[in-house]
């Protein structure tokens, strides 16, 4: 029986909780290299308790000072505040514990949304630069507690005591940051004045470094000024001065049911829709990040925001924003003020709009994809390359019954002369959403005809060869297109304008996959050789459209040689692709090359003396 009483009380022992130890130095090395960006956020936390301090002391004494001052001198800094205090419990409870919140104190639950941070982690933030703290304070809230003092270094070890009432006759807060080896310049005057100003321009209360004031209340967006074109003046300043551009608009960020004000900065010159911006956010008026992701939509990248905000929700760290229903709620309101902007200056400021599309046209087409209304709105404006230049997609739809359009680039610069001059109207889709845009059209615009433009359609539009003559050149147009099947190129005769042009050359996307697949199976082993022979389409193959207007044609059409015959027509065949602006295969290289030394050959041949004598 003692034997089992003694077994359980073992096994009790062996279960009993323990207490985490920290090593202190090691979660300052884990802060200072993996939590936080850069030293400099030990100022920001040193604010932020300085502040979250007044704003309990004013929660339950509305007319208490709210005052910050920062002292820098000598590897040193002491920043002083007045609010609430700690008693030497408070010094235990909130100090001592890592991860501890002024805010849970009883009777300030009712005013945690006004707080910003965490007292204890935001004093153990400060030993990234220090290598002692001292902090002295006296609570408002216990007015006969006497002055308490809480020093501690960083290799874990503190000390409380408390002091007489002569060292601190005021309710407040005093801390006391000695600089560790090599880091004395992160708390030097001018440094201390930079990241205050920075990080606290628009915190509600009195902060001062010295006699320099930090905070330039109200907020730029938030002051009145004498017209709307002063207040551009004055926005456009403020922008150059804290991204360094002048914008070319600014739009205002009213968010209420959100806390959000603030002005998004329009970007002077193009950005890569993949380029992501970095946008300031101030987190009830403190500096919380200035590369803040996420906050915009996607299309939305022709913007540059700052804001204040008193509901987004911060990560650990303090410098970025939590992910969460909130952020994305914001993210589509302030999309939507950017929406409105861009309706508006359609509305009723062409000018400025026009002003705006010339260099951010990808961005509203990018929106417009996919808000109807959007595009709607922007259809007289957007601009879009086409064969009758550049032009909206409105106008260029009143002009043509069908709009045609090409998929890629290169397959618009084969055909937009020629279509353009057989009265067929195409609209370049290669670049980044055009074609989207072009085949939504007719959800916006009842009754228009779009159709994607392929080499069956341009042929369609040429005029036909009279029979008897294409008969007559049926030998030349064997010859031809023996010369060129190797290639898979057929070669047919048209007649067409513009006259200039000898030859085009014709294909679509799925004859290219084709080449692609049958170069593939060339230059393959037997095995994906075999494989890729399976994958053999029907599709039709490139064809060369010759023109027999063209006075070069008509000549070249009247050869007799045949071996001359193939080198004229691979000539042309290269030009054709050279014009088109296509990429060449080997093949194609090879078949230049060849073409030119062939033309050489027979130039120098036809002028040698020897001819000349026959």
């Amino acid at each position: 029986m003692d034997s089992q009483t003694s077994d359980s009380q073992n096994s009790q022992a062996s279960q009993s909780p323990h207490t985490f130890q920290v090593d202190l130095r090691g979660l300052v090395d884990l802060l200072s290299h993996h939590l936080y960006s850069s030293p400099k956020v030990y100022l920001r936390e040193l604010l932020q308790n300085a502040v979250d301090a007044i704003t309990a002391r004013r929660a339950e004494q509305p007319d208490a000072p709210a005052r910050v001052r920062l002292f820098a001198e000598d590897g040193a800094l002491r920043v002083e505040d007045s609010g609430i205090g700690l008693t030497e419990a408070d010094v235990h409870n909130l100090l001592a514990t890592i991860g501890r919140s002024s805010k849970r104190d009883e009777g300030l639950e009712s005013a945690r949304s006004d707080f910003l941070g965490q007292f204890g982690i935001g004093l153990l933030a400060c030993f990234v630069v220090a290598e002692r703290i001292r902090v002295v304070s006296r609570s408002a809230r216990t007015p006969d507690a006497p002055p308490v003092e809480w020093t501690a270094t960083d290799d874990g070890s503190y000390r409380v005591r408390t002091l007489p009432n002569e060292a601190r006759t005021e309710p407040g807060t005093t801390v006391h940051l000695v600089a560790r080896p090599g880091a004395a310049e992160w708390l030097s005057g001018e440094r201390v004045l930079a990241l205050a100003r920075d990080f606290g321009s628009l915190l509600p209360y009195d902060v001062r470094v010295g006699d320099e004031a930090v905070t330039d209340l109200p907020a730029p967006w938030d002051r009145s000024y004498p017209s709307p074109a002063t207040r551009r003046v004055a926005l456009a300043r403020h922008c150059h001065d804290l991204f360094g551009f002048t914008p070319l608009d600014s739009i205002e960020l009213n968010v209420p049911l959100a806390g959000i004000r603030g002005v998004a900065y329009v970007l002077p010159s193009a950005v890569s829709p993949s380029q992501r911006a970095g946008h300031r956010v101030h987190l009830k008026g403190m500096l919380l990040t200035e590369r803040a992701e996420r906050l915009l939509p996607d299309w939305a990248f022709f913007v540059r925001c700052v804001l204040d905000t008193d509901s987004l929700r911060p990560t650990a760290s303090r410098e970025a924003l939590y992910e969460d229903e909130t952020l994305a709620a914001v993210r589509e309101a302030l999309g939507e003020r950017i929406r409105s902007w861009l309706t508006g200056l359609a509305a009723g400021d062409p000018e400025r709009l026009a002003a705006f599309l010339s260099v951010h046209h990808l961005g509203v087409k990018s929106l417009a994809r996919h808000d109807k209304e959007m595009l709607r709105t922007m259809l007289p404006w957007l601009p879009f390359e086409t064969s009758d230049g550049r032009l909206s997609l409105e106008e260029f739809a009143s002009r043509h019954p069908v709009v045609h359009f090409t998929r890629t680039v290169e397959e618009f610069r084969q055909v937009a002369p020629i279509a353009s001059a057989q009265g067929v109207g195409v609209i370049n889709g290669g670049y980044t959403y055009d074609t989207e845009l072009v085949e939504a059209l007719p959800s916006v615009r009842p009754g228009t005809v779009v159709a994607e433009l392929d080499a069956d359609t341009v042929t369609a539009h040429l005029d036909a060869v009279d029979p008897a003559e294409e008969l007559a050149l049926s030998g030349f147009l064997g010859a031809a297109r023996a010369k060129l099947d190797p290639l898979g190129c057929d070669v047919v005769l048209r007649a067409f304008h513009p006259l200039s042009v000898p030859a085009l050359h014709l294909d679509d996307r799925s004859v290219r996959h084709e080449q692609a697949r049958a170069d593939a199976e060339e230059q393959a082993d037997d095995l994906w050789a075999g494989i890729l022979g399976s994958l053999r389409g029907s599709a039709p193959r490139a064809r060369l459209v010759l023109n027999h207007l063209n006075p070069l044609i008509r000549k070249v059409s009247s050869l007799d040689d045949p071996e001359l015959i193939g080198t004229a027509t691979e000539s042309l065949y290269g030009q054709a692709l050279l014009m088109a602006q296509r990429p060449l295969r080997p093949a194609d290289s090879a078949l230049l090359n060849r073409a030119f030394i062939g033309l050489l050959e027979w130039a120098t041949h036809s002028n040698s003396p020897e001819e000349g004598g026959r």
